[in-house]
């Protein structure tokens, strides 16, 4: 491994330190211990609810350092990035996941690489990923995403729609629903965002009747990931935790957040 590290430039070790991988196995231990305390705050299991690293903004090059830590699961926004990165990150046993919004004629690129989708919020995609799946002869692991704080400028399902869309999901049987997945409020202030969680964790409840795939809450960021494990979360997307502040401005992956919003906003 240590021979397919990428020597440090020194913009690298401006954002990233000199060691990165110590840096990213340190901070990947403390999100993880913080999983912990809120699970364990809320008497649930640590070890049911599962971390998934947000790699946005990080360099493939410094993602090596990031598999050295021990980091085997990556998550994208952007398709285009995670494709990218996917081709000069081949030689590693990654595991990735696209949780953005997807367009329609990018769903070639996504079947061919990632094993799981957190943004399927369309009848449309839902049969292009379907098509495309079936030519490959393969299933994808997904995630429906609702809307559940009312911005009219987020993605997402509106929880009115939510059953109706789930009881269409047989026919599409290449697509393996796990759950629901939503982005909180844009709020630093908790007591505004958990309302958007108990949400979710409710129209889980009332779909899970319909469809007994759907179990899993998808929910939760850098900025309140530990309110939403205390709400119910199962997977919680975390990025800037474990890898630092992004150059990157927020708003190229959140066009409604504000800069009033930006830091509790980010994964």
């Amino acid at each position: 491994m240590d021979q397919l590290l990428t020597p440090l430039s020194a913009e690298d070790i401006a954002r990233f330190g000199e060691t990165p991988a110590i840096r990213f196995a340190q901070n990947l231990q403390l999100v993880q211990e913080r999983i912990a305390a809120a699970a364990l705050r809320s008497d649930r299991r640590p070890e049911d609810v599962r971390l998934l690293p947000v790699t946005k903004t990080v360099p493939a090059h410094i993602l090596r350092y990031a598999f050295a830590a021990g980091i085997t699961d990556f998550s994208e926004n952007k398709l285009q990035e995670a494709r990218d990165k996917r081709e000069k990150l081949d030689d590693l046993a990654i595991n990735w996941s696209i949780i953005g919004h997807l367009q329609t004629n990018k769903v070639k690129y996504l079947t061919r690489f990632a094993t799981e989708f957190h943004a399927l919020d369309s009848i449309r995609l839902a049969e292009e990923l379907n098509r495309r799946l079936e030519s490959e002869n393969k299933d994808l692991d997904v995630f429906v995403q609702v809307n559940t704080s009312g911005e009219e400028s987020k993605y997402g399902l509106h929880p009115d729609d939510l059953l109706p869309f789930i009881e269409r999901l047989p026919d599409y049987p290449r697509l393996k629903p796990r759950g629901l997945m939503t982005l909180a409020l844009f709020s630093s202030d908790l007591d505004k965002v958990r309302p958007c969680f108990r949400l979710l964790r409710n129209l889980r409840d009332q779909v899970a009747q319909h469809h007994s795939g759907i179990t899993k809450l998808s929910m939760g960021m850098s900025g309140d990931f530990e309110a939403a494990i205390e709400e119910g979360a199962d997977i919680v997307r975390v990025g800037q935790a474990i890898f630092g502040p992004r150059p990157t401005a927020d708003a190229f992956y959140w066009p409604d957040l504000t800069d009033t919003t930006q830091q509790s906003a980010q994964p």
